[in-house]
């Protein structure tokens, strides 16, 4: 099931706002970026279970001390994630998604984390599996990928987030790498986005249920409703965040939002997640900006 043409319609609305407000403050959206990377970071390698949290990420992140010992991989895959996404934010001009790009893009990820594999795909007798699926061979690796990103780059009748869900279902099916798969595909939707003109994304390790649901619909029955949601929500969230704040609305709570305005939070919480309204997430607090209720 494709993208609704009521949500295509709302992206384009807002993409055109965002477009218009940035214009002459191209200084603001990178703060913005900035501002979020450690969310970013947290959140990607929170789903591949890293222990570290939120609070300790942006410490490793800003070289300061934290309160534990935490294990030299993890800080690496921390700093290293971090970037990769500011490698990919300080391209302007993104060229198209390549194989070549990818394997650039996981070396960076893989530095100091396990150099023998960095940069490059599987090779014969490297199998991977995730739970119950069992990635192709790597023999086929190389040829699958160059099909998924054929099929990416040549097929112009799908709307554009509906082909980066299904690029990502198929990237996350053929698990390239011996390890930083999940990362790297996230970035790599951000990557895509890029290419479209769009922010960055970020898909929450709070909400990786539905995440993995996703996968276990392509899997079973060959939808990809379930991540074109994902991705459009992801979407729609990052455009209201970065409207709000290029408008110079006052930007509040949800929760004082609600008591301001005499409304239901659990109502206001429920419309959010829906981004029936134009609220967002900063630390995993929803706020929201300038907005009539």
């Amino acid at each position: 099931m494709a993208t609704t043409n009521t949500i295509k319609n709302y992206i384009k609305v807002l993409k055109i706002k965002y477009d218009q407000l940035r214009k002459g403050k191209d200084s603001l959206p990178k703060l913005i970026d900035e501002a979020e990377l450690s969310e970013s970071v947290f959140n990607s390698n929170a789903i591949e279970n890293s222990t570290l949290t939120l609070k300790e990420t942006e410490s490793i992140l800003l070289e300061m001390d934290i309160s534990r010992n935490v294990s030299v991989r993890e800080v690496f895959e921390a700093k290293n994630l971090a970037r990769v996404l500011e490698y990919i934010r300080s391209k302007s001009v993104k060229p198209v998604l390549a194989i070549e790009v990818i394997l650039l893009l996981h070396k960076i990820l893989m530095e100091n984390t396990n150099d023998a594999i960095a940069g490059r795909f599987r090779k014969k007798g490297e199998y991977v599996r995730v739970g119950t699926h069992i990635a192709p061979a790597p023999e086929h690796v190389g040829r699958m990928i160059e099909s998924i990103i054929l099929e990416y780059s040549a097929d112009q009748s799908f709307y554009f987030t509906d082909k980066i869900a299904k690029f990502h279902l198929d990237f996350e099916t053929i698990h390239p790498f011996c390890d930083g798969n999940g990362r790297m595909g996230r970035v790599i939707i951000n990557y895509q986005l890029g290419c479209f003109g769009f922010p960055n994304v970020i898909i929450r390790d709070k909400e990786k249920q539905t995440y993995y649901q996703a996968f276990g619909e392509y899997k079973d029955l060959k939808k990809t409703k379930v991540m074109e949601k994902i991705v459009t929500l992801a979407l729609t969230e990052s455009l209201h965040k970065r409207i709000a704040y290029l408008q110079g609305d006052k930007i509040i709570a949800l929760a004082d939002f609600a008591k301001l305005h005499k409304k239901s939070i659990n109502a206001l919480l429920n419309a959010a997640r829906r981004q029936t309204i134009p609220a967002f997430r900063e630390k995993g607090v929803w706020k929201i900006g300038k907005y009539k209720a």
